[in-house]
């Protein structure tokens, strides 16, 4: 018997493999599930490819965080303003909301490894340049804002193509695995990147991180050269025209309800609370005093925390795939960064940063995963596209959340859109138990 798209989680179905729009390939809870067998939390590992791919990421995201935490203090110490902050942060990651869909498009038509080794090597091209602005002194708020707005574009492909490799490297029942130690190798580099920037601003200056950076790019592209790919089928979306795919993907998302609840539930936390890790350069600044080193410390708290999380959802494997636990990882979310935000000191906020971290990525690696497996390989690039808005997202929400900091101040800016998500997971808790009983 199989169930519809529309019953398939309040009857509690059980889905193996990619959900279609008849409920193909789903089995209630109570049947047997057949042979599949869980690697362990460091299962995707044993893989060489994924190897170099974990190695590569690791590299290029602390590369990344040492530019981001680099740039935002750079604007705020330099303007003041939590408005330019959010102008700046706005400018990088918008792109990546108008070009997601786009990207996935691309990335589902094209060679993946390809497509990563042209934005590297683009991203690198614009971190030399922002060296060069800042080192000469011709760092204008519109120049950065130019910048970070070509570095966005870059990195809305960039970022398509790297998770979307994630399922060409390991087999599917170690793709939890290697999704979880994806993140966790995101937030090992929000530990070095920051505390790298820290350290190389008050020895050689802020100019210095972006040079740093351009070199970290030359390590990722050995990486990528070296990672071997097995031999792929040609994806129906190649030999099909460009919006006839961008289309196809989007009817594909509308006839199944509860992809698009798992994409809603990715995108709200997103905008409302997400942008924390921008905002704390704000924090540092302007609340806690604690200057560049502090904000370094900061961010690395959190993603210490987020490390926490990350192994976490790697150990819980088939129960980090359940609905009910996903919605639990977002409202704890919610709810310590509302502590986080409200705490009287540095010292009251730092534990409160390491839960948020954890109960982050915890709810963001359950949602991806969830979604990784619940999606049909052909349509794989371009429902996953609307994930990574998340980026857009974030930066809109960063320079929504700075513009309220500027009147109300940051704590109540803060507590505010964090009482939202944790309002939302109360809403689909009650509302949508289709969700909260979902099984894959």
């Amino acid at each position: 018997m199989t169930p519809p798209a529309s019953d398939l989680i309040e009857e509690k179905w059980r889905c193996q493999g990619p959900l279609s729009a008849d409920g193909r390939g789903c089995q209630k809870v109570d049947q047997p599930l057949g042979s599949e067998q869980q690697g362990g939390t460091f299962a995707a590992l044993k893989h060489p490819n994924f190897r170099l791919m974990w190695l590569g990421n690791l590299i290029s995201n602390s590369g990344d965080w040492l530019d981001q935490v680099a740039l935002n203090w750079l604007v705020i110490s330099t303007t003041g303003s939590p408005i330019f902050l959010g102008l700046v942060n706005l400018a990088r990651g918008m792109p990546n909301a108008v070009l997601a869909l786009v990207a996935g498009v691309v990335a589902d038509k094209f060679d993946r490894r390809k497509m990563m080794m042209v934005t590297q090597t683009l991203a690198m091209i614009f971190a030399v340049a922002l060296f060069v602005l800042v080192f000469s002194g011709n760092d204008s708020i519109l120049a950065i804002l130019l910048l970070a707005t070509a570095r966005g574009v870059v990195i809305a492909f960039n970022i398509n193509a790297r998770h979307f490799l994630i399922s060409e490297l390991v087999p599917t029942r170690d793709l939890a695995s290697a999704i979880a130690l994806n993140s966790i190798a995101l937030n090992i580099s929000k530990i070095l990147g920051p505390l790298a920037a820290a350290g190389i601003i008050a020895g050689f200056g802020t100019a210095t991180c972006f040079l740093v950076n351009a070199v970290s790019f030359t390590f990722v592209l050995a990486m990528l050269f070296l990672v071997k790919l097995p031999p792929k089928p040609i994806r129906e979306a190649r030999r099909e025209r460009f919006f006839t795919t961008l289309l196809g993907g989007i009817t594909y998302l509308r006839q199944n309800d509860t992809l698009l609840l798992l994409v809603l539930v990715a995108l709200v936390p997103t905008f409302f609370a997400q942008p924390y890790i921008q905002l704390l350069a704000l924090f540092a600044h302007d609340v806690f005093h604690v200057g560049s080193a502090g904000l370094g410390i900061m961010v690395s708290v959190a993603a210490g925390g987020a490390i926490a999380g990350g192994l976490l959802s790697a150990w819980l494997q088939r129960d980090a795939r359940r609905g009910d636990i996903m919605l639990l990882f977002m409202a704890g979310f919610g709810a310590f960064l509302l502590m986080f935000s409200l705490a009287p000191n540095i010292y009251v906020a730092l534990p409160m940063l390491f839960c948020t971290g954890a109960m982050h990525i915890a709810y963001n690696s359950s949602n991806n995963t969830i979604l990784q497996i619940s999606v049909d390989d052909n349509y794989r690039g371009r429902v996953l596209s609307t994930l990574f808005m998340t980026r857009g997202l974030v930066s809109l929400g960063t320079a929504a959340i700075a513009t309220v900091a500027a009147f109300l101040g940051p704590r109540t800016a803060m507590a505010l859109t964090t009482s939202v998500v944790m309002a939302f997971a109360i809403v689909l808790w009650v509302q949508a138990p289709r969700l909260r009983n979902l099984r894959v």
